[in-house]
């Protein structure tokens, strides 16, 4: 009987959780896919682009929302089972409280292990597909990019401008700039459209001229009528995988290269000078999961008092008022977790005391009750 007690709680919790954590997500995802619409917009990436990047972005939305819906799903299943007088079948069936807050303990240590998973492996990894989709795909709306008096540069070491666009798709007055840094060359052309084909993304120029200068020699020759090839240009959008991108196992390796010479490493992002973001990314990855069980704990202060106790609605407030703190201080302790070899000593140290502290207090209050 008593599993199954523990099955109910445990299955509400987590069906309360879900359906919570994918609702939340959606409405982050949502507006942060607004925010990507400028891969379209202005570096000129397709629709189907556009929405596997945004896609690829969800686990991290996700794995941020974790520990903030986790508190609010259990405060909301406690609060609600002692309205309903459901914690009763719990004492009625001699479960104490101390066992059922290591019950809690339990179900925070999987959701622990799950947002270790989710931040050290699902989110980069997904993060670095994002990243990798922009870098492998093409520029497929570069006719939408181009308006009418505007100098156009969604692409690495290409300008463009355009005098006028017509609405047969065709341009007028057309100057391109494709200069190096070693030579210069600019093209100017009367007329000019756009063809789109499978593999490759043509301007055909009509009467104009081209000036080309390489150190001192200046070479000019007209046209009535030349191909300029758009698919041999890049985007500039950042394709460097940042931090957050690497891959945990890159991460640890840059780490460890400080100890330990002749470590295989990935040097993109291991320097230096980037060892203490190095750290606190690992830190994020791995470590700071560990205010989870903190947030299990805390909340089961709510079954300590009945509701009929007078100062139950006092209980609720300090509980809710601790938890959101404390999910505040998980997210900025983190800026300043390598400042020092002290600060990090504090910072490792800190969740294992406050849990010392709130697992205590919480046991003596059960006692006295």
């Amino acid at each position: 009987m008593k599993k199954l007690i523990f099955k109910k709680i445990n299955k509400d919790t987590s069906y309360l959780f879900i359906i919570l954590c994918l609702s939340l997500g959606l409405i982050v995802w949502t507006l942060q896919a607004v925010n990507y619409l400028d891969f379209v917009t202005q570096d000129g990436h397709g629709l189907k682009t556009y929405f596997l990047y945004s896609l690829f972005n969800f686990p991290k939305i996700i794995h941020r929302l974790v520990p903030f819906v986790f508190f609010i799903s259990l405060f909301l299943i406690l609060t609600n089972y002692e309205s309903k007088n459901e914690l009763l079948i719990f004492w009625t069936h001699g479960i104490t409280k101390i066992r059922f807050a290591n019950k809690v303990l339990y179900l925070s240590l999987v959701l622990f292990l799950i947002q270790i998973f989710l931040g050290g492996f699902v989110s980069p990894l997904s993060q670095l597909k994002s990243r990798m989709l922009l870098k492998e795909s093409d520029i497929n709306l570069f006719s939408s990019l181009v308006k009418e008096g505007k100098f156009i540069n969604a692409v690495s070491g290409l300008t463009i401008f355009i005098d006028k666009k017509n609405n047969d798709g065709t341009f007028e007055n057309i100057f391109i700039d494709d200069s190096s840094k070693t030579n210069t060359k600019m093209t100017y052309a009367k007329r000019g459209e756009i063809l789109e084909l499978k593999e490759t993304k043509i301007f055909k120029l009509f009467n104009g001229k081209v000036i080309d200068k390489k150190k001192n020699k200046i070479n000019v020759f007209e046209f009535d009528q030349i191909d300029f090839n758009l698919s041999v240009y890049s985007t500039n959008t950042i394709l460097t995988p940042k931090l957050q991108e690497t891959s945990s196992r890159n991460l640890f390796n840059c780490f460890f290269s400080n100890f330990i010479k002749n470590t295989k490493i990935d040097s993109r992002n291991c320097n230096v000078l980037l060892i203490d973001e190095i750290n606190q990314e690992l830190l994020k990855r791995f470590y700071k999961p560990i205010y989870i069980p903190l947030i299990g704990i805390i909340c089961s202060f709510l079954i300590i008092l009945p509701k009929n106790s007078s100062s139950y609605k006092s209980q609720m407030r300090l509980t809710f008022i601790f938890g959101f703190i404390l999910l505040i201080f998980s997210e900025t302790s983190l800026r300043y977790s390598t400042s020092s070899i002290t600060t990090s000593i504090i910072y490792l140290l800190t969740p294992w005391i406050m849990f010392l502290i709130a697992y205590s207090l919480f046991i003596r209050r059960a006692k006295n009750v």
